[in-house]
């Protein structure tokens, strides 16, 4: 059955997606709290680690399509580097200046999750061909995995906190029990690709005008939530006034994502990608809009606005990597250089945003725990709401005038 085959897929999504937005919502917080580092200090680093995929990326596609033929050994020494980064990250007591470790172990982590997303996305290029839903239908599977896993690591240091006094350490551990089953269950997928295929640069992926056009409105659209969820621990401990209350907000959030992801798959089906991209673009403005007005207190009010924006943002993870997959493979070649280039855009967009956000809030005068000014407040209000709402419309302006092929 073509939908049980898929089950390794969603598995191993969620690996990755574990590695991802998840380490932006914790990792600086964790750093700040339990070393003392500071936001502006966390932004730069993390800014710095952003500019090595301006070359890591683009040569880790390069890779990946040269070494087709070793993909599965490839992606199993990236699972090891994605998991040893991970217990570097949480579990293990910073061997150097907390600051260097922190720079370190992402560092790490940062260049498995590239190297495993590239080659995962252009594997499902090839199993998109020969499966009777095509991208769509392998979109929906995978990124609801995606969206499972990131939904439980979103919460899961929150929950362990339960259970013992280093909940994040546990975190580590579990991920890396993970990471074997993952590999394990994926290890028949990585075929198919024996034959060596010319060598393709990022130059002559970008000579393509429709291929810089959807980075483009990938990197515009990966920022609104790039912004929420650099921002969303710290909205909620100070402007709600709401501590405590991380965890479930954020479950809710990743869960309704997963709930709604195979909706969207569906709803593309019948009335086309792009028109449902644009309904599932617009729910977010929505959202965003609605979070201008909230305050100390209003936690019954985010939460519906994070079951919005998470259904939203299904619509997001779904859509536009069936749309970009799709374009590239009636382009016939290049699918992991391709998607180096993706995974370039959209983690750009959060180098950006901790590279910017941190700054102007230390700037404004707020301070992570603490009692901060209405002005400083404000401030986070507005970096937090109001910012995403105008790059989202931005994002919306971008694909209205895309025309794309529906077929």
């Amino acid at each position: 059955m073509m939908t049980r085959s898929l089950l390794p897929w969603s598995l191993f999504a969620a690996l990755i997606a574990t590695a991802g937005l998840p380490i932006y919502i914790h990792a600086p917080k964790f750093y700040v709290d339990t070393y003392g580092v500071s936001l502006a200090t966390l932004g730069l680093v993390l800014f710095g680690l952003r500019l090595l995929d301006v070359v890591q990326d683009p040569a880790l596609g390069w890779l990946a399509e040269k070494a087709r033929g070793y993909r599965g050994q490839l992606v199993a020494f990236g699972v090891v580097l994605l998991v040893l980064s991970m217990l570097g990250l949480f579990a293990v007591t910073p061997l150097l200046p907390p600051i260097w470790w922190f720079a370190l172990t992402l560092t790490g982590l940062f260049s498995a999750f590239s190297l495993l997303t590239i080659c995962f996305y252009a594997q499902g290029v090839m199993k998109a061909k020969a499966a009777s839903g095509g991208h769509l239908q392998l979109a929906s599977w995978r990124e609801a995995g995606s969206l499972i896993g990131i939904s439980v690591a979103a919460v899961a240091p929150v929950a362990l906190a339960a259970l013992t006094d280093q909940p994040f350490a546990l975190f580590a551990l579990l991920f890396a029990l993970l990471g074997g089953v993952a590999l394990w269950a994926m290890r028949g997928e990585w075929t198919g690709g024996a034959v060596q295929t010319a060598s393709v640069s990022p130059l002559l992926v970008l000579s393509d005008p429709m291929t810089r056009r959807l980075l483009v409105l990938a990197l515009v659209n990966a920022a609104p939530v790039a912004v929420t969820s650099t921002l969303f621990l710290f909205f909620v401990e100070s402007r709600l006034e709401a501590p405590g209350s991380e965890g479930p907000l954020l479950l809710l959030f990743f869960a309704a994502a997963a709930v709604t992801a195979p909706f969207w798959g569906k709803l593309a089906a019948r009335v086309g990608a792009k028109a449902a991209l644009l309904a599932g673009m617009g729910l977010a403005v929505v959202s965003f809009a609605f979070a201008l007005r909230l305050g100390a207190g209003d936690t019954l009010g985010f939460a519906v606005i994070s079951a919005a924006s998470g259904a939203a943002l299904a619509a997001d993870m779904v859509l536009l990597p069936a749309i970009f997959a799709r374009h590239l493979s009636a382009r016939a070649g290049g699918e992991a250089m391709g998607f180096g280039l993706w995974s370039f855009a959209s983690k750009l967009s959060l180098a950006i945003a901790a590279a910017t956000l941190f700054p102007l809030l230390q700037w404004a005068g707020f301070a992570s725990g603490e009692t901060n000014t209405p002005e400083a407040l404000q401030a986070l209000t507005l970096l937090y709401a109001a910012l995403p709402c105008a790059l989202k419309l931005l994002a919306i302006a971008l694909l209205v005038t895309t025309p794309l092929k529906e077929a």
